[in-house]
């Protein structure tokens, strides 16, 4: 039977240049576009309170035709660098985005830079193709120039990472952002996952975002039968495990709950005796194994998976 995953969901995987996996879910168009409107009407109404203050200004002194050519300058540059300018300062985020709960990264999960910023948000002119012209009040009136964005739609529905053509040309995903990541300490149910992370090497550095990946595993891990904590921890215990020299068919799950116990709770508590014993021995009803030299491992038997 093949072991290929299909995609069941909007959740797409991330390897990082470590060869970390982290999983996303990336943001639809349903919840892009409100982004994008609420975008708007900040831009307008910031537009609307500066044409008040040119036009009052200009009306003063006398310069109202100076006025209107200013005001085009200023909604040609909101219009094609407002988006650029926000996710680069707002690390991938514009206020729209922001309220709706979503970011954008690049597609090995990280922060966006300037280029990509700017480079994306110059290409949703050539999205929104083709555009309709819509006649409102008539043939005497101007006619309307409407975005049907139909590329951007078209595009997204035929990748997975739900990219429109400037997140492809860049190089870019946008994500739903997960809030209230680390609202509180879990309680660890198994006093092995302590034990074990003695055996860490004292140098090892929790990044950001594996703090962030560890949190919410260990938050979800009680709704995960057996199988599938194995299934989902594999990604990043794997190389851990290989890169500490523990024993190859120590548990993942175990694993993650002993970085999760490092990072977040061996600082804030005292559970000294929680860690005084060696991991790889069984909890109870047999005499333990002596601790190991820094050389060699015991072999595992309650912490095998």
């Amino acid at each position: 039977m093949s072991s290929e995953m299909t995609q069941i969901d909007s959740t797409v995987e991330v390897i990082t240049p470590e060869n970390i996996a982290f999983h996303y879910q990336v943001a639809g168009p349903f919840r892009r576009f409100p982004a994008f409107l609420l975008d708007l009407l900040v831009r307008a109404a910031g537009f609307a309170v500066i044409a008040m203050i040119i036009g009052f200004v200009g009306g003063t002194i006398g310069v109202g035709g100076m006025s209107f050519a200013l005001l085009a300058i200023i909604w040609f540059l909101s219009d094609w660098f407002y988006g650029g300018i926000c996710e680069t300062l707002l690390n991938g985020q514009t206020p729209g985005k922001r309220t709706m709960g979503i970011r954008v990264l690049t597609v090995n999960g990280q922060p966006i830079n300037g280029v990509q910023a700017v480079m994306r948000n110059f290409l949703r002119s050539v999205d929104m193709m083709p555009m309709l012209s819509l006649e409102v009040m008539g043939w005497a009136a101007p006619a309307y120039i409407v975005p049907t964005c139909i590329l951007a739609l078209v595009t997204m529905t035929m990748n997975r990472r739900f990219q429109r053509l400037g997140d492809i040309v860049s190089g870019t995903i946008v994500v739903v952002e997960e809030r209230q990541w680390l609202t509180g300490v879990a309680k660890l149910d198994d006093q092995r996952a302590a034990q074990l992370a003695n055996y860490i090497p004292a140098d090892f550095v929790v990044t950001r975002s594996l703090a962030r990946s560890l949190a919410g595993y260990v938050d979800r891990r009680r709704f995960f039968s057996t199988a599938r904590r194995r299934e989902v921890a594999r990604h990043v215990a794997e190389p851990l495990i290989e890169r500490f020299g523990f024993p190859p068919d120590t548990s993942y799950d175990l694993m993650l709950c002993a970085l999760y116990y490092r990072a977040f709770v061996a600082d804030r508590t005292d559970e000294e005796s929680l860690v005084s014993s060696n991991p790889f021995a069984p909890v109870s009803g047999i005499q333990p194994f002596p601790a190991a030299a820094p050389s060699t491992r015991p072999e595992p038997q309650e912490f095998a998976r």
